[in-house]
């Protein structure tokens, strides 16, 4: 049995292309693999705050050093890595927010990469401690962005999860979902296409 934990993260919960993309791939996972553990994190109806002196206080201080903030900032940090270290499978569902990935994943992401957990420094360099894992991102943008200069998101999200060891991504962009004539259905068919090829 596989852990599977999913990041939503669109700001929108109705007409949201992302969060489409994700029932999809639910509804396959768990048709291909009945037994495994789904796990879904809404960080738009749970958002995380962002990253701030109270949790660098948590991190950093010794345990009868912190404050009650601190404290809980570091125990909310450590329930969402604790997530993290369990789940076999990462689903990313992230629209583009202005050549980017929304703040709210980007604060989950502060929360989550962290020294002697995720990852490590070593002699040679960083290390992931993550490995084994595998991710799946999926997108939803207004226009066609892969592979341009203005592709924030599928550059910025590679690197930082092969620097926690997350070397198997695979993105499924649904591009075009604001342009004219057919590229909404065809961005969003493609996707659905290879969403059908994952599970």
């Amino acid at each position: 049995m596989s852990r599977v934990l999913i990041i939503e993260s669109s700001a929108r919960q109705q007409d949201s292309i992302s969060r489409q993309l994700t029932q999809t791939f639910i509804q396959q996972w768990q048709a291909a693999h009945p037994g495994d553990q789904i796990t879904v994190r809404d960080l738009a109806t749970s958002p995380v705050p962002h990253l701030d002196s109270n949790l660098l206080g948590g991190w950093m201080k010794p345990a009868e050093q912190r404050n009650e903030l601190e404290e809980a900032s570091l125990q909310r940090s450590n329930e969402l890595t604790d997530e993290l270290l369990a789940a076999d499978v990462l689903v990313v569902a992230a629209p583009m927010y202005n050549f980017a990935i929304p703040s709210t994943l980007k604060a989950w992401l502060d929360h989550v990469l962290r020294a002697g957990v995720t990852f490590k420094y070593t002699e040679t360099g960083p290390q992931g401690l993550l490995n084994g894992k595998r991710a799946y991102v999926l997108t939803a943008r207004g226009g066609i962005y892969a592979g341009s200069a203005t592709d924030h998101q599928e550059p910025y999200l590679r690197q930082v999860m092969g620097f926690v060891g997350i070397h198997e991504v695979e993105f499924i962009h649904a591009e075009g979902m604001n342009l004219g004539g057919d590229f909404h259905e065809k961005g969003l068919n493609q996707a659905n296409a290879k969403l059908a090829q994952i599970a």
